[in-house]
């Protein structure tokens, strides 16, 4: 069975010796090789440049045998293909927007999701560069943002300062608060088209602020604000299109994720997959959720090994998982303690 098959197998929740596995942000600032690279190139550049964005796609399959690859690619393509174009502050600042998004004027003054895939030219071709490489053999992964989440960095570069001019515009203008959300979904539909048209296995939504649309008194409020949309996205993809679902902060409400359309769950650190699995039903593959700190050099490869034993160990019985982590790579992942954890993979697929 070749990485792909097994990536794929489990996505359709078929009985697997073992589980495919890929980290997010595995392609990037951890391995040595991208550092070396991000010497001479922006990461923006990097994003826009085929050739490069498919060397930092395939760097950490050299390292390790990952069973799929996920493009070397930003959330913030989608913003930028709508005319509000992002750079990283030095020093692991954060992110900022050029300009933002605010009012109804703001909204109206956004191009239709039309003019996405021309913006997105350069992500078409690197997929199809990778797509040649990997061949047959390994899983292409596309992704983009939740149409929450992109928000929450057009309306203020992300986090709790975006969020909140969202909840504001959403309490004072809700009819601009749907349109900018409609919008925003056609503008992740068409991104995410763009990569299965050009040889991405399966895509994966990333809702990294989901817990900022939620609200502890408001049992509609994530529903409303970010769930729907991500339906919308999902439904406008082609049919039988392996969707992952990744809703970082909203462990209440994975019960609902079963009603969203998606094929995968991803789990963050504060789920457990065997409780999940009777929530969403047999039908949707689990994945995660190592807590990516273990990859941390302080934390000793052991530490990790027994942590993907006792994971390996919970879903045994369990078909359909995808071993991934509970979020992104840390910048400072030790590569042995990654090793390890490959080490651990193979032994189990050793026992009988």
């Amino acid at each position: 069975m070749t990485s792909r098959q097994r990536f794929l197998a489990a996505c359709r929740c078929a009985p697997l010796a073992r589980p495919p596995v890929w980290f997010m942000r595995q392609a990037g600032r951890w391995l040595p090789e991208y550092r070396a690279l991000k010497a001479t190139r922006s990461f923006v550049d990097i994003v826009r440049t085929p050739d490069l964005a498919t060397e930092a796609t395939l760097q950490p399959l050299r390292r390790f045998p990952f069973d799929a690859a996920i493009l070397f690619s930003d959330i913030l393509v989608v913003p930028e293909a709508l005319g509000h174009p992002y750079h990283f502050l030095e020093g692991g600042g954060g992110v900022r927007l050029e300009s933002h998004v605010r009012t109804a004027a703001d909204i109206d003054a956004l191009p239709p999701a039309t003019t996405i895939p021309g913006n997105l030219g350069y992500m078409g071709e690197a997929m199809r560069q990778v797509r040649g490489e990997l061949g047959d053999r390994t899983a292409l992964l596309g992704f983009a943002g939740a149409p929450w989440t992109i928000a929450t960095y057009l309306a203020g570069d992300g986090g709790p300062a975006g969020a909140g001019a969202l909840l504001a515009l959403e309490r004072e203008n809700p009819a601009a608060f749907h349109a900018l959300m409609e919008r925003l979904a056609d503008a992740a539909t068409a991104c995410l088209r763009v990569q299965i048209d050009n040889g991405a296995d399966a895509v994966q939504i990333f809702d990294s602020w989901a817990a900022l649309a939620d609200s502890p008194g408001d049992a509609t409020a994530y529903e409303r604000r970010s769930l729907s949309w991500i339906r919308r996205v999902i439904t406008a993809l082609p049919p039988g299109t392996p969707v992952i679902l990744f809703a970082k902060g909203v462990p209440r409400h994975a019960g609902a994720f079963a009603t969203s359309g998606a094929t995968v769950y991803s789990a963050d650190a504060a789920a457990s997959l065997p409780a999940l699995r009777p929530l969403l039903g047999p039908r949707i593959a689990l994945q995660g959720n190592l807590p990516p700190d273990l990859l941390l050099p302080e934390n000793p490869p052991e530490t990790l090994r027994a942590a993907t034993r006792a994971l390996l160990g919970s879903m045994h019985a369990t078909p359909g998982h995808i071993l991934n982590l509970a979020h992104g790579v840390p910048p400072s992942a030790s590569l042995g303690n990654a090793e390890a954890l490959f080490e651990e993979l193979a032994a189990h697929d050793a026992r009988p």
